[in-house]
């Protein structure tokens, strides 16, 4: 966020000496009073979900609760925490009315049962296994990163925003299915990272490496999206929520970082913020107010958002020769 204050600030360490840090796609001159944290909202949010994942097998219950009719549960010697046979969940995870009863992302109960909830709670809420282990690496790859150079708050308005934006859009375009994963939350970071690099571009020393790479980073994740049952529309919502709040978060100062490899190391040039980090701020914050806000105001409306835009659909399913997108 633009401002002098830090209310982070407590958890930093201070570097006496001007480096330069590697951060994930990048590098930039880290002056000698920037600040690095210990990244351990990151870790956290990776046991809360593994944690959440081992309730949800509790509650499954698949010995107890399977009809049969689909093969047997997988991996009996865990007893209740077993899984669904995998005709039925290919991911070693818990059925569909598990995810639904514990809060998964469900147009009809959000908006005809007064569940707004599921907004937030279906970000906790995984799959299976595989669906797990995928979110809970990249969370570890991209959140650890930004954590240490932004501490945790920023990092977790992130997150938990993206997140929500990400099931908002979700839930304007899908209404016949359910949907859970912290995927939005996690685009949320990427796009985040992207925006930081244009707000923050006078400060990195390699631009077109850092922006390349996160450009196909980023093309990759959204390109699988539109493979059959992902939910590529969570993906695309929580990535324009991230990156609109990494003009609003993450900007740096310039003015001091520009000359810093050239001046004596016992000069102290004063940081500022330029008009064009400013315009994007500003700019940022009205789009996610309005956004957030039309888009809430359509889904209460029990809007479908399709009839809007007869090709987004697109946007989450292609349909090809090897499978379709019907359901």
């Amino acid at each position: 966020m633009i401002g002098n204050g830090d209310p982070e600030r407590g958890s930093a360490r201070k570097h006496r000496n001007q480096t330069y840090y590697t951060g994930g796609v990048g590098a930039y001159d880290m002056d000698y009073h920037d600040t690095h944290w210990t990244s351990w909202l990151v870790p956290m949010i990776v046991l809360a979900n593994v944690a959440m994942f081992v309730v949800i097998m509790f509650v499954n219950n698949c010995p107890k609760n399977h009809d049969g009719l689909h093969g047997d549960c997988v991996a009996k010697f865990l007893r209740r925490l077993s899984f669904q046979p995998l005709r039925q969940n290919p991911l070693f995870g818990p059925s569909s009315s598990t995810l639904e009863k514990l809060g998964a992302l469900e147009w009809d109960k959000i908006v005809h049962q007064n569940q707004a909830w599921r907004l937030f709670t279906c970000i906790w809420l995984h799959a299976g296994v595989i669906h797990l282990l995928a979110n809970m690496l990249s969370l570890v790859f991209i959140g650890i990163r930004l954590e240490q150079q932004f501490g945790f708050l920023r990092v977790g308005v992130i997150y938990l925003l993206s997140g929500i934006g990400g099931s908002i859009l979700s839930s304007l375009f899908i209404h016949n299915n359910i949907s859970v994963g912290a995927s939005g939350a996690l685009f949320g970071l990427l796009g985040a990272m992207l925006s930081e690099l244009f707000t923050n571009w006078t400060i990195y020393t390699n631009k077109a490496a850092a922006l390349f790479t996160l450009i196909v980073i980023i093309a990759i994740n959204l390109a699988v999206g539109i493979l059959p049952h992902v939910d590529n529309f969570a993906h695309i919502g929580g990535f324009l929520s991230g990156f609109l709040l990494g003009f609003i978060l993450l900007a740096r100062p310039q003015f001091g970082w520009l000359e810093g490899r050239n001046r004596p190391a016992d000069t102290r040039l004063k940081s500022k913020y330029t008009v064009y980090q400013y315009v994007f701020w500003i700019s940022a914050t009205i789009l996610l107010i309005v956004g957030f806000t039309v888009g809430l105001v359509m889904l209460f409306k029990g809007e479908n958002a399709n009839n809007k835009c007869s090709w987004c659909h697109y946007l989450s399913c292609v349909p090809t020769s090897r499978w379709s997108c019907d359901n």
